[in-house]
């Protein structure tokens, strides 16, 4: 895979971020780079005032640096900046953080030597990963979380190799025939002061609720089957009348997993009006595809974007303080995702409800196989209900208030981190909740005998799911077969569609 720091995709993101992908840098991207660079020693050279660079930082941004501090200011601001706390970020969100970076760094905006993205991408390719707590930004250039993978990187703090042994940082660089990197004057800031942690893990949960979706949207067609519903909604002259993108694409998405079905000749359905869980699925899941649409537009402008402070603009030789580091629109954006993935789950809730009541579906009650004396999935009801209540809370909007930081100089914050996190949470959690349904629906279609008219999409499916989760004969544990089924969506292995 070629950076070149403008046409970097969530799915490429991801992709890399978990591994098995070798990187190169493009030539252009790093030209750009030296450019920048030349700014920086011009300023260095002519003592002009440029934050970061010859001046203090935060409250001391009025400071002017004298030649001695200036000489060991990078190093400087990389330790008096790794104080990530809490769990260890996971080796993926640590690699989507060190691609981004290195991506962003390719625009030629932030004055930063070449030598930074060669090492990001020599140590990403070496299958290192630096270890890093996972708290401790605010969306104002993620500097803690940032100068903590940085630490690292200079081969202080610690490390995992490839071999998955964890030591000393410059221990394991040696290890793999790298050097810890020297820093010299903007370096510092340059690794620190980005949004790597909320663009790079930012990207790798949306590419996990994209993931999701498809999931999703391949569990209700399948329950769409199972309860043999009216399929009206779904026509395109019905949704032309109010033509909101995000209601097309989630019933386009649905009609190609419902492709050759029975349910589309006419008096298949068993009823004209369906519940709303089932009839409302193009609006219910349309809410989740206009903001996985907007999340997707946000996020790669971030990635492919300078976020630095200040930025080299090479056109009019000229290094000035901005605030694109500023993480508002990635933080709503993500927050979108997951306020809509709720409204998503409830229906599924419903729906796994719905399934389980005769007078509604004319199936056997809580699908149970008849006289088997069983009560069927009547007990995971439970299950599902604490999943929506997790979902729910992992969902709420984060509160906003004045940042303290900096004597009142920094005194905004995004949060986007903690939205990161969020939807983070809501895909691991969505991923069982689906799990659940696929598995109702499964037996619901199993049930009623109709598993010979689905259509070749849903005839694939139904095996796929059978494979992890056998039919529900007679009483037996399932929450094995719920995670090991979670676990196959959130890998991705329904996520092309049919």
């Amino acid at each position: 895979m070629v950076l070149t720091g403008s046409n970097l995709t969530v799915e490429a993101l991801a992709a890399a971020a978990r591994g098995g992908v070798a990187l190169r840098l493009c030539p252009d991207g790093l030209d750009r780079m030296r450019q920048s660079r030349a700014l920086v020693e011009h300023a260095i050279a002519e003592r002009i005032p440029v934050y970061g660079v010859t001046t203090g930082l935060g409250a001391r941004s009025g400071e002017a640096l004298d030649a001695e501090t200036l000489a060991g200011f990078s190093l400087q601001t990389v330790r008096g900046r790794a104080h990530a706390v809490g769990e260890r970020m996971p080796a993926e969100e640590v690699r989507a953080v060190l691609v981004a970076r290195a991506n962003s760094l390719l625009t030629g905006h932030s004055g930063a030597r070449p030598e930074l993205a060669r090492h990001l991408v020599h140590v990403l390719n070496a299958g290192l990963v630096p270890v890093a707590g996972s708290i401790g930004s605010i969306g104002g250039g993620d500097l803690v979380l940032n100068a903590s993978i940085a630490l690292t990187l200079i081969g202080e703090g610690r490390m995992v190799g490839s071999d998955g042994q964890e030591g000393p940082a410059a221990e394991v660089l040696r290890a793999a025939g790298l050097a810890p990197l020297e820093l010299a004057p903007r370096d510092g800031l340059a690794l620190a002061n980005h949004t790597g942690f909320a663009a790079g893990a930012g990207a790798l949960a949306l590419a996990g609720a994209l993931a999701g979706f498809e999931a999703a949207q391949a569990a209700a067609g399948l329950t769409l089957e199972g309860f043999r519903a009216n399929l009206t909604p779904l026509d395109p002259s019905a949704l032309a009348v109010k033509p909101l993108p995000g209601q097309a694409r989630a019933a386009a998405g649905l009609t190609r997993w419902l492709e050759g079905s029975a349910l589309w000749q006419p008096g298949m359905a068993r009823r004209l009006q369906d519940p709303l869980s089932l009839r409302n699925l193009p609006q219910i899941h349309g809410g989740a595809a206009a903001a996985l649409a907007q999340a997707r537009e946000v996020v790669e402008i971030e990635l492919n974007g300078a976020s630095d402070n200040p930025v080299a603009l090479v056109e009019s030789g000229q290094m000035i303080s901005c605030g694109a580091y500023h993480t508002t629109e990635l933080g709503l954006a993500l927050e979108a995702v997951s306020r809509a993935w709720q409204h998503l789950a409830m229906a599924q809730v419903a729906r796994i409800a719905r399934m389980m009541e005769p007078d509604l579906t004319g199936l056997p009650l809580f699908l149970a196989r008849p006289d088997s004396g069983s009560n069927g999935f009547a007990p995971v009801l439970k299950v599902v209900e604490d999943l929506a209540a997790e979902i729910a809370r992992a969902a709420t909007p984060l509160s906003v208030w004045p940042s303290i930081n900096a004597r009142g100089i920094e005194d905004c914050l995004t949060s986007a981190p903690a939205a990161v996190r969020g939807l983070s949470q809501v895909n691991r959690l969505a991923c069982r909740l689906t799990a659940i349904e696929m598995m109702v629906a499964a037996q619901a279609v199993e049930l009623r005998g109709t598993d010979g008219t689905l259509g070749p999409p849903m005839a694939a499916l139904l095996p796929r799911i059978r494979a992890v989760a056998p039919p529900l004969a007679s009483d037996r544990p399932l929450g094995d077969e719920i995670e090991a089924l979670a676990a196959a969506l959130s890998e991705g292995q329904f996520a092309t569609g049919p």
